[in-house]
Protein backbone atom coordinates (compact mmCIF):
# COMPACT_ATOMS: atom_id res chain seq x y z
CA UNK A 1 0.00 0.00 0.00
CA UNK A 2 1.37 3.83 -1.03
CA UNK A 3 1.66 6.27 1.67
CA UNK A 4 -1.74 7.99 2.25
CA UNK A 5 -1.96 11.54 3.20
CA UNK A 6 -4.79 13.85 3.96
CA UNK A 7 -5.55 16.76 5.59
CA UNK A 8 -6.33 14.68 9.15
CA UNK A 9 -4.24 11.64 8.30
CA UNK A 10 -1.47 9.83 7.40
CA UNK A 11 -1.05 6.46 6.83
CA UNK A 12 1.68 4.18 5.75
CA UNK A 13 2.36 0.36 6.02
CA UNK A 14 3.69 0.27 9.11
CA UNK A 15 1.62 3.02 11.15
CA UNK A 16 -1.43 5.55 10.71
CA UNK A 17 -1.65 9.03 12.58
CA UNK A 18 -5.43 10.67 13.12
CA UNK A 19 -6.07 14.04 13.91
CA UNK A 20 -9.22 13.78 15.12
CA UNK A 21 -12.00 12.87 18.30
CA UNK A 22 -10.64 9.83 19.61
CA UNK A 23 -14.37 7.94 20.58
CA UNK A 24 -15.50 8.34 16.88
CA UNK A 25 -11.97 7.06 15.57
CA UNK A 26 -12.37 4.08 17.46
CA UNK A 27 -16.15 3.29 17.04
CA UNK A 28 -14.53 2.91 13.33
CA UNK A 29 -11.88 0.87 13.66
CA UNK A 30 -12.61 -3.21 13.53
CA UNK A 31 -13.36 -4.66 16.75
CA UNK A 32 -10.59 -6.91 18.11
CA UNK A 33 -7.94 -5.91 15.93
CA UNK A 34 -5.22 -4.50 18.43
CA UNK A 35 -2.67 -6.13 20.24
CA UNK A 36 -1.71 -3.56 22.87
CA UNK A 37 -2.59 -0.41 24.07
CA UNK A 38 -0.93 2.07 26.03
CA UNK A 39 -1.60 5.77 26.74
CA UNK A 40 -1.57 8.66 28.51
CA UNK A 41 -5.19 10.31 29.34
CA UNK A 42 -5.61 13.77 29.96
CA UNK A 43 -5.81 14.63 33.67
CA UNK A 44 -8.57 16.61 34.15
CA UNK A 45 -8.09 20.44 34.41
CA UNK A 46 -4.15 20.02 35.75
CA UNK A 47 -3.16 19.73 32.09
CA UNK A 48 -5.66 22.09 29.33
CA UNK A 49 -4.52 21.40 25.92
CA UNK A 50 -7.72 22.81 24.02
CA UNK A 51 -10.66 24.42 23.85
CA UNK A 52 -12.33 21.77 22.04
CA UNK A 53 -15.83 20.52 23.40
CA UNK A 54 -14.03 16.76 22.58
CA UNK A 55 -10.77 17.54 24.39
CA UNK A 56 -11.32 15.47 27.80
CA UNK A 57 -9.07 18.04 29.35
CA UNK A 58 -11.41 20.97 28.75
CA UNK A 59 -14.17 20.13 31.44
CA UNK A 60 -15.87 22.15 34.36
CA UNK A 61 -14.94 20.00 36.91
CA UNK A 62 -13.60 16.05 37.25
CA UNK A 63 -16.80 14.83 37.79
CA UNK A 64 -17.47 16.18 34.51
CA UNK A 65 -14.41 14.89 33.22
CA UNK A 66 -14.46 11.58 34.73
CA UNK A 67 -18.15 11.37 33.10
CA UNK A 68 -16.83 11.65 29.67
CA UNK A 69 -13.74 9.27 30.33
CA UNK A 70 -16.23 6.46 30.83
CA UNK A 71 -16.91 6.78 26.96
CA UNK A 72 -13.48 5.85 26.28
CA UNK A 73 -12.54 2.62 27.89
CA UNK A 74 -15.44 0.73 26.60
CA UNK A 75 -14.21 1.36 22.89
CA UNK A 76 -10.38 0.38 23.74
CA UNK A 77 -12.37 -2.83 25.42
CA UNK A 78 -14.00 -3.30 22.17
CA UNK A 79 -10.45 -2.76 19.55
CA UNK A 80 -8.26 -4.74 22.49
CA UNK A 81 -8.06 -8.82 21.46
CA UNK A 82 -8.82 -11.06 24.42
CA UNK A 83 -6.09 -12.10 26.67
CA UNK A 84 -4.41 -8.75 25.92
CA UNK A 85 -3.57 -6.02 27.72
CA UNK A 86 -4.36 -1.92 28.23
CA UNK A 87 -1.60 0.46 29.85
CA UNK A 88 -3.19 3.86 31.28
CA UNK A 89 -0.14 6.21 32.68
CA UNK A 90 -1.69 8.69 35.32
CA UNK A 91 -1.14 9.99 38.50
CA UNK A 92 -3.42 11.07 41.49
CA UNK A 93 -4.41 14.78 40.74
CA UNK A 94 -3.63 17.53 43.11
CA UNK A 95 -6.20 20.06 44.71
CA UNK A 96 -5.51 22.97 47.63
CA UNK A 97 -7.74 20.71 49.67
CA UNK A 98 -6.01 17.34 48.73
CA UNK A 99 -5.46 14.61 46.77
CA UNK A 100 -8.24 13.45 43.93
CA UNK A 101 -7.21 9.55 43.54
CA UNK A 102 -7.52 9.45 40.11
CA UNK A 103 -5.65 6.54 39.62
CA UNK A 104 -8.51 4.15 41.97
CA UNK A 105 -11.16 5.85 39.93
CA UNK A 106 -9.55 4.35 36.12
CA UNK A 107 -9.11 1.13 38.13
CA UNK A 108 -12.64 1.04 38.85
CA UNK A 109 -13.36 2.33 35.58
CA UNK A 110 -11.88 -0.75 33.57
CA UNK A 111 -13.20 -3.23 36.03
CA UNK A 112 -16.75 -2.23 35.67
CA UNK A 113 -16.00 -2.25 32.21
CA UNK A 114 -14.80 -6.02 32.34
CA UNK A 115 -11.22 -5.60 32.46
CA UNK A 116 -9.02 -6.97 35.09
CA UNK A 117 -6.52 -4.73 37.23
CA UNK A 118 -3.40 -6.57 36.34
CA UNK A 119 -0.57 -4.96 37.11
CA UNK A 120 0.62 -1.49 38.54
CA UNK A 121 4.23 0.87 38.31
CA UNK A 122 5.13 3.39 40.53
CA UNK A 123 7.40 5.77 38.30
CA UNK A 124 10.10 7.05 40.96
CA UNK A 125 10.58 10.89 41.19
CA UNK A 126 13.33 13.18 42.10
CA UNK A 127 11.80 15.47 44.85
CA UNK A 128 14.13 18.33 43.88
CA UNK A 129 13.64 18.53 40.44
CA UNK A 130 9.62 18.43 40.59
CA UNK A 131 10.09 21.37 43.27
CA UNK A 132 11.92 23.54 40.49
CA UNK A 133 9.44 22.63 37.59
CA UNK A 134 6.55 23.30 39.70
CA UNK A 135 7.68 26.26 42.11
CA UNK A 136 5.12 24.14 44.63
CA UNK A 137 5.50 25.19 48.34
CA UNK A 138 4.98 21.72 49.58
CA UNK A 139 7.68 20.85 48.12
CA UNK A 140 10.21 23.12 49.44
CA UNK A 141 12.81 22.31 52.23
CA UNK A 142 11.99 26.13 53.49
CA UNK A 143 8.80 25.08 54.35
CA UNK A 144 10.03 22.30 56.55
CA UNK A 145 11.02 24.93 59.14
CA UNK A 146 7.46 26.71 58.52
CA UNK A 147 5.78 24.30 58.75
CA UNK A 148 5.63 20.53 57.93
CA UNK A 149 2.00 20.21 57.98
CA UNK A 150 1.82 21.97 54.63
CA UNK A 151 4.23 19.97 53.21
CA UNK A 152 3.84 17.03 50.23
CA UNK A 153 6.36 14.57 48.99
CA UNK A 154 7.11 14.21 44.92
CA UNK A 155 3.96 12.89 43.62
CA UNK A 156 4.36 9.68 41.65
CA UNK A 157 3.79 8.71 38.59
CA UNK A 158 1.73 4.92 38.04
CA UNK A 159 1.49 3.04 35.28
CA UNK A 160 -1.74 0.79 35.95
CA UNK A 161 -1.79 -2.86 33.59
CA UNK A 162 -5.61 -4.07 33.06
CA UNK A 163 -6.01 -7.19 31.22
CA UNK A 164 -9.23 -7.78 28.74
CA UNK A 165 -11.06 -11.23 29.99
CA UNK A 166 -10.45 -14.07 27.11
CA UNK A 167 -7.73 -16.41 26.29
CA UNK A 168 -4.94 -14.64 24.58
CA UNK A 169 -4.50 -16.99 21.51
CA UNK A 170 -0.75 -15.54 20.10
CA UNK A 171 1.41 -15.65 23.12
CA UNK A 172 3.50 -12.42 23.76
CA UNK A 173 6.78 -14.71 23.37
CA UNK A 174 10.68 -14.00 23.97
CA UNK A 175 12.54 -16.73 22.73
CA UNK A 176 15.81 -15.70 23.91
CA UNK A 177 14.49 -13.94 26.92
CA UNK A 178 15.17 -9.82 27.26
CA UNK A 179 17.58 -9.27 25.39
CA UNK A 180 18.67 -5.45 26.16
CA UNK A 181 17.62 -3.45 28.96
CA UNK A 182 15.72 0.12 28.68
CA UNK A 183 16.06 2.75 31.15
CA UNK A 184 18.71 5.17 33.14
CA UNK A 185 22.45 3.82 33.62
CA UNK A 186 23.46 7.10 35.51
CA UNK A 187 20.77 5.56 38.27
CA UNK A 188 23.13 2.33 39.09
CA UNK A 189 26.09 2.12 40.68
CA UNK A 190 29.53 1.22 38.79
CA UNK A 191 29.14 -2.45 39.94
CA UNK A 192 25.48 -3.01 38.42
CA UNK A 193 26.69 -0.80 35.59
CA UNK A 194 29.71 -3.62 35.10
CA UNK A 195 27.47 -6.80 35.68
CA UNK A 196 24.85 -5.83 33.20
CA UNK A 197 28.33 -4.44 30.35
CA UNK A 198 29.43 -8.29 30.81
CA UNK A 199 26.25 -10.07 31.10
CA UNK A 200 25.12 -8.29 27.85
CA UNK A 201 28.90 -9.45 26.47
CA UNK A 202 28.21 -13.02 27.59
CA UNK A 203 24.72 -13.52 26.30
CA UNK A 204 24.77 -12.06 23.32
CA UNK A 205 24.06 -14.94 21.14
CA UNK A 206 22.40 -16.69 23.90
CA UNK A 207 20.03 -19.82 23.21
CA UNK A 208 16.79 -20.53 24.68
CA UNK A 209 17.36 -21.77 28.39
CA UNK A 210 15.81 -19.37 30.73
CA UNK A 211 17.54 -21.33 33.61
CA UNK A 212 21.09 -19.87 32.13
CA UNK A 213 20.36 -16.78 30.56
CA UNK A 214 21.81 -14.49 33.56
CA UNK A 215 21.23 -11.35 31.41
CA UNK A 216 17.87 -11.95 31.03
CA UNK A 217 17.39 -12.66 34.37
CA UNK A 218 18.96 -9.53 35.16
CA UNK A 219 16.68 -7.21 32.98
CA UNK A 220 13.56 -9.08 34.15
CA UNK A 221 14.84 -8.15 37.76
CA UNK A 222 14.08 -4.82 37.23
CA UNK A 223 11.17 -4.89 35.20
CA UNK A 224 9.19 -7.22 37.22
CA UNK A 225 9.80 -4.56 40.48
CA UNK A 226 6.60 -2.54 41.01
CA UNK A 227 8.95 0.86 41.50
CA UNK A 228 10.62 1.75 38.21
CA UNK A 229 13.12 4.09 39.92
CA UNK A 230 15.15 3.93 36.82
CA UNK A 231 13.08 5.55 34.04
CA UNK A 232 15.48 7.87 32.30
CA UNK A 233 13.31 11.28 32.68
CA UNK A 234 14.84 13.02 30.01
CA UNK A 235 14.42 10.55 27.19
CA UNK A 236 11.48 12.05 25.11
CA UNK A 237 10.40 13.23 21.93
CA UNK A 238 10.50 16.43 20.74
CA UNK A 239 7.76 18.47 22.35
CA UNK A 240 8.03 22.41 22.40
CA UNK A 241 7.44 23.34 18.96
CA UNK A 242 3.89 21.76 19.31
CA UNK A 243 3.32 24.17 22.01
CA UNK A 244 0.65 26.76 20.47
CA UNK A 245 1.24 30.79 22.02
CA UNK A 246 -2.44 30.45 23.49
CA UNK A 247 -1.68 26.77 25.39
CA UNK A 248 -2.77 27.21 28.67
CA UNK A 249 -0.94 24.22 30.36
CA UNK A 250 2.77 22.63 29.48
CA UNK A 251 3.50 19.80 26.90
CA UNK A 252 3.64 16.29 28.64
CA UNK A 253 4.98 13.77 26.76
CA UNK A 254 5.38 10.38 28.10
CA UNK A 255 8.46 9.12 28.61
CA UNK A 256 9.82 6.50 26.18
CA UNK A 257 11.11 4.22 28.34
CA UNK A 258 7.91 3.67 30.25
CA UNK A 259 6.32 3.52 26.37
CA UNK A 260 9.17 1.01 25.15
CA UNK A 261 9.14 -0.87 28.45
CA UNK A 262 5.41 -1.95 28.54
CA UNK A 263 5.09 -2.60 24.87
CA UNK A 264 8.17 -5.39 25.00
CA UNK A 265 6.39 -7.08 27.80
CA UNK A 266 2.82 -7.00 26.41
CA UNK A 267 3.58 -7.57 22.32
CA UNK A 268 5.15 -9.00 19.62
CA UNK A 269 7.14 -7.41 16.98
CA UNK A 270 4.95 -6.82 14.13
CA UNK A 271 1.58 -6.52 16.44
CA UNK A 272 -0.24 -3.60 16.39
CA UNK A 273 0.44 -1.03 19.47
CA UNK A 274 -2.66 1.92 19.67
CA UNK A 275 -3.13 4.63 21.87
CA UNK A 276 -6.46 6.99 21.81
CA UNK A 277 -4.20 10.24 22.97
CA UNK A 278 -1.16 10.50 20.91
CA UNK A 279 0.11 14.16 21.56
CA UNK A 280 2.92 14.63 19.71
CA UNK A 281 4.08 10.69 18.78
CA UNK A 282 5.58 9.29 21.82
CA UNK A 283 3.69 5.84 21.89
CA UNK A 284 3.61 5.28 17.95
CA UNK A 285 7.58 6.27 17.36
CA UNK A 286 7.67 3.94 20.67
CA UNK A 287 6.17 0.93 18.99
CA UNK A 288 8.21 1.67 15.50
CA UNK A 289 10.97 1.61 17.19
CA UNK A 290 10.31 -1.79 18.28
CA UNK A 291 9.58 -2.80 15.23
CA UNK A 292 5.93 -2.95 15.88
CA UNK A 293 3.09 -1.31 13.79
CA UNK A 294 1.49 2.13 15.25
CA UNK A 295 -2.03 3.62 15.61
CA UNK A 296 -2.57 7.22 17.10
CA UNK A 297 -5.22 9.78 17.47
CA UNK A 298 -5.01 13.21 18.40
CA UNK A 299 -7.19 15.89 18.91
CA UNK A 300 -4.91 19.14 18.78
CA UNK A 301 -3.97 19.48 15.24
CA UNK A 302 -0.45 21.31 16.23
CA UNK A 303 0.39 17.90 18.39
CA UNK A 304 -0.62 16.04 15.45
CA UNK A 305 2.05 17.72 13.18
CA UNK A 306 4.33 17.54 15.73
CA UNK A 307 3.73 13.71 15.90
CA UNK A 308 4.33 13.18 12.47
CA UNK A 309 7.98 15.16 12.56
CA UNK A 310 8.87 13.03 14.91
CA UNK A 311 7.92 9.92 13.73
CA UNK A 312 10.11 10.63 10.34
CA UNK A 313 12.77 11.85 12.41
CA UNK A 314 12.32 8.57 14.19
CA UNK A 315 12.09 6.28 10.72
CA UNK A 316 15.11 8.33 9.32
CA UNK A 317 17.51 7.67 12.45
CA UNK A 318 16.38 4.23 13.55
CA UNK A 319 19.31 1.55 13.37
CA UNK A 320 18.53 -1.50 12.19
CA UNK A 321 21.43 -3.50 13.53
CA UNK A 322 20.09 -6.06 16.35
CA UNK A 323 20.59 -5.17 19.68
CA UNK A 324 20.72 -1.05 19.10
CA UNK A 325 18.19 1.19 18.83
CA UNK A 326 17.34 5.06 18.40
CA UNK A 327 17.69 7.27 21.46
CA UNK A 328 15.83 10.86 21.59
CA UNK A 329 17.59 13.17 23.96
Amino acid sequence: MDDVYELNQFTTNDYSIICGDCIQVMKELPAGSVDFIIYSPPFDDLYTYSSSIHDLGNNVDYETFLEHYTFVVPETGKLLKPGRLVAVHCMDIPRPTGLIDFPGDIIRLHQANGFVYWDRKNIWKEPLRVAIRSRDRKLMHQQIARDSTKTRGALADYVLFFKKKGENVIPVSHEYGLTEYIGDFDLFSEKDKEEYEFLLKKYENHGTDDQTNKLSQWIWRRYASSDWRDINAKRMLEYKEAKEEDDERHVCPLHLDIIERSIILYSNPGEIVFTPFMGIGSEVAGALNLDRKGIGVELKRSYFLQAKKNIDRMLAQKISKKGQRTLFQ
